[in-house]
């Protein structure tokens, strides 16, 4: 801590701050203000003046309102700060409660797989421009399986129903299989959504927000639930 001790306009410097008459600034090394240091430097002030040349009444007073104000911000910059968390805290809880309202329900979400296991299965194409959808369906080794024509669709979300059989009529294995759709034969790829059942909600932190647990796709963030039945 250093002091230069001289008229009402010494400068004392402490914590990487220092206090020049009745201007507080902070020195190169970034530190932030706080009370207990603002009034070490009044009080380190005060000590050092010069006994000849004391600080007059309106200086003190000036270097006293500025320590108010301070503490004033201070503390409403911290109540802030609690209301900001308590909030996101409340709604958070309240988004995961009423997420769990889907339990049980079957919701479509955006997927490019479909988890056959001896049952037929759902999903639905994003139709952007009227026209003919196809969706096709391929095992793990890029093979296509089948392919769905669902003829002439309107905008919107097309949906189509698989029984598990190839192109020949035969049962496929159990398993996971790849969806991709397209329009008039166009090579340009189509969103394609699963139909699941919901098991369960959470709630995945700032970047996921509250996401729903989906039979034979996984965790979804609740915003990209495209229809629920």
């Amino acid at each position: 801590m250093s002091a230069v001790i001289g008229s009402s306009t010494s400068s004392t410097s402490t914590s990487g701050l220092s206090l020049t008459g009745s201007t507080v600034t902070s020195t190169p090394s970034g530190s932030t203000m706080t009370q207990s240091d603002f009034l070490q430097l009044l009080t380190t002030q005060l000590q050092d003046q010069d006994p000849t040349q004391p600080m007059d009444n309106s200086q003190m007073a000036a270097e006293l309102a500025q320590f108010a104000t301070l503490s004033t911000d201070q503390d409403i910059d911290t109540n802030l700060q609690t209301l900001s968390s308590n909030i996101s805290s409340g709604m958070q809880t309240s988004q995961v409660l009423s997420a769990s309202n889907l339990v049980g329900k079957q919701v479509l979400v955006p997927s490019t797989t479909l988890a056959y296991s001896g049952s037929a299965v759902s999903g639905a194409v994003n139709v952007t421009t009227a026209g003919d959808v196809v969706v096709n369906i391929q095992d793990s080794n890029g093979n296509t399986v089948n392919s769905i024509d669902l003829g002439t669709q309107p905008v919107g979300l097309a949906q189509f129903s698989w029984n598990g059989t190839d192109s020949n009529g035969n049962a496929v294995a159990n398993g996971t299989y790849t969806i991709s759709a397209n329009s008039g034969g166009s090579s340009t790829s189509m969103t394609t959504y699963a139909s699941g059942s919901v098991t369960g909600v959470g709630y995945g932190g700032s970047s996921t927000g509250t996401y729903v647990q989906v039979a034979g796709v996984g965790g979804v963030p609740l915003s990209q639930v495209a229809q629920i039945n």
